[in-house]
C-alpha cells in the first residue's frame, strides 16, 4: 500500500469535501490547502431545532466536516477517532456559518485539530478539538 494521497489537495476538496451527508445538508468547502479547511453553510428553517436556534447536529457536522477536509489535506488519508465540541452561541436561520479546522499536531499516524464554528460577524459559536488516525491510501 501506498501512505500517500495522489493530489491531497483535490482529494480533500472533492472526494472528502463533497461526500453525502455533507452534500445532503448544503455544506460548501470554500478554502483547503495543506493542514487548513474552511467550510460553510447558510442556515435554513430546516436546519433549526425547537427553540428556533441552528441545531447542534449542524454545528457538530459544520465543524466535523472542517476537520475532516483539513485533516484529510496533509497527503495520508485520515479518519477521525474522536471528536469533540463546545456550542458557546447559538446561530439563526439566514446567517452564514462558517467552521476552520487548524492542526494542534500532525503526527505519522495521530493528528490533532482544533476546530471553530463562526458566525457571521466571525463570533464563535462551537469551538472543537479532533483527533485523526493516519492510514494507508488504498491504491487503484
Amino acid at each position: 500500500m501506498n501512505r500517500k494521497i495522489p493530489d491531497p489537495i483535490k482529494y480533500a476538496r472533492e472526494v472528502v469535501g463533497r461526500d453525502p451527508l455533507a452534500s445532503h445538508l448544503g455544506i460548501e468547502v470554500e478554502e483547503v490547502r495543506e493542514g487548513y479547511a474552511r467550510c460553510s453553510i447558510i442556515v435554513k428553517q430546516e436546519h433549526m431545532n425547537a427553540v428556533g436556534r441552528a441545531h447542534g447536529a449542524l454545528l457538530y457536522a459544520m465543524a466535523d466536516q472542517a476537520f475532516a477536509v483539513a485533516s484529510n489535506s496533509t497527503g495520508v488519508m485520515a479518519i477521525a477517532v474522536s471528536f469533540s465540541i463546545n456550542y458557546v452561541a447559538s446561530a439563526m436561520a439566514g446567517e452564514r456559518v462558517t467552521s476552520e479546522a487548524t492542526p494542534v499536531n500532525i503526527g505519522r499516524k495521530v493528528s490533532v485539530w482544533n476546530i471553530s464554528v463562526l458566525g457571521p460577524d466571525e463570533r464563535l459559536i462551537a469551538s472543537g478539538q479532533g483527533v485523526a488516525y493516519h492510514r494507508d491510501f488504498p491504491e487503484s
